[in-house]
């Protein structure tokens, strides 16, 4: 299996001030390809520290990505730190900035700008390969040595996955392993390590379990003929709680069963305020079967949209199993369509009781047979809280049109 280090520089990402997305985003398509992702690290803005860390690396891994340090200020040190560890001096690479250059020669300003950070960001080591940027100005470098692939990019996440994506293909093109990913909801880490010892104890597959309220997912790493057999015993074992495959997440397994079954979904929304909405329209093509999500925030939104009686609100209140049924049994209607789940609950800091204390929140599942409630205790934070009312009302929504 060959081997990848992941590194990250940048002040802003030791003191917090900025969240690191880039090795998040290149473990992940390593790991799919077969490659073992050993380090992931985070170096500040610092000559000496870059020279270091490309020394501990370089000859004990078969890649090392960097991102970071490319850009034009005092701080950006990344491609002088490169020029030091490779014992050679920079050169411009006027041929790929230019072709940077010619994007924005219709915007005199952008033009302008872009022509006056010529030096440093044309700038790379002479024992580097420069690597075009088509989404940002920063040229990014490549080299070998010691068996051990450099590729160093921008920090700015979009310029990162774009150069990633198409200018460096090779890097994704390893496929002496595979990777699975089975999503099973709603069954503890513990009782599906029991259920599977077959591929757990396996010492030729890596399997890792990752649990996230509601679901927990096995990521089954090996040749690709043990993978395929864990995977389909896995799946197998768990056949009514698993996601369908190619599912990456609980929103996109709404809308595959959706369309598996040829019926449409909604949403009522008060304590999550179109998150689910927005979890389902986060994946492109979710029109052919997600109609739309009501945002009713407010008592009156519940009546006047969803045709929540005054009655319930007043002798139940908002969050109830009453209104909860109305409102999903009125998003149904309201949309036309024919499932729909609802969110109203307490979301914190304050406003809980001794009765409904914060985290209480009801979830309605309207479907053709009928409408039901479900009430859960969700802890943390009110973003925690948010978050994780989120994923269960679209595992809810799952469950019903999948069981149908």
């Amino acid at each position: 299996m060959s081997s990848a280090v992941l590194v990250a520089i940048g002040d802003e990402l030791l003191s917090g001030a900025r969240l690191e997305r880039n090795a998040h985003f290149m473990a992940g398509h390593l790991n799919a390809e077969g490659w073992e992702v050993k380090r992931i690290e985070v170096v500040p803005d610092a000559e000496g520290e870059i020279i270091a860390m490309l020394s501990r690396w370089v000859g004990n891994a078969d890649l090392l990505v960097i991102s970071g340090g490319l850009g034009p200020t005092h701080d950006d040190m990344t491609r002088y730190a490169v020029a030091k560890y490779l014992g050679c001096g920079l050169r411009p690479c006027d041929e790929l900035y230019d072709r940077v250059l010619s994007r924005v020669k219709d915007d005199p300003k952008r033009y302008t700008y872009t022509e006056s950070v010529r030096d440093p960001q044309a700038m790379i080591p002479k024992l580097a390969e420069a690597v075009y940027n088509p989404a940002g100005f920063a040229l990014g470098m490549k080299f070998e040595r010691e068996g051990t692939k450099v590729i160093a990019l921008p920090g700015v996440p979009f310029e990162y996955e774009a150069m990633t994506r198409q200018e460096l293909p090779e890097i994704f093109a390893h496929d002496a392993k595979r990777t699975a990913s089975v999503i099973i909801l709603g069954i503890p880490e513990m009782h599906i390590a029991v259920k599977i010892p077959e591929v757990i104890g396996n010492d030729a597959l890596h399997v890792s379990i990752l649990p996230a309220f509601p679901q927990v997912e096995l990521v089954i790493r090996g040749e690709p003929e043990l993978v395929a057999w864990a995977e389909g015993l896995t799946r197998s074992r768990f056949i009514d709680d698993v996601l369908p495959e190619g599912s990456k997440s609980l929103a996109d397994a709404v809308l595959l069963e959706a369309r598996a079954k040829g019926v449409h979904v909604s949403c009522a929304e008060s304590c999550t305020g179109g998150m689910i909405g927005a979890a389902l329209t986060d994946i492109a093509g979710s029109s052919d079967v997600f109609n739309g999500s009501a945002v009713t925030y407010s008592n009156e939104a519940k009546m006047t949209l969803l045709d929540v009686s005054a009655e319930t609100l007043r002798d139940f209140g908002a969050v109830s199993v009453e209104c909860a049924r109305e409102m999903a049994e009125g998003s149904r209607k309201v949309y036309g369509a024919d499932y729909a789940v609802s969110t109203t609950g307490i979301a914190g800091p304050d406003g809980g009781s001794d009765a409904k204390p914060v985290g209480t929140v009801w979830f309605g599942i309207a479907g053709r047979e009928g409408v039901r409630a479900v009430m859960r205790r969700l802890p943390g934070s009110r973003t925690e809280v948010r978050a994780r009312a989120v994923q269960f009302a679209l595992s809810e929504l799952w469950r019903e049109i999948h069981d149908a």
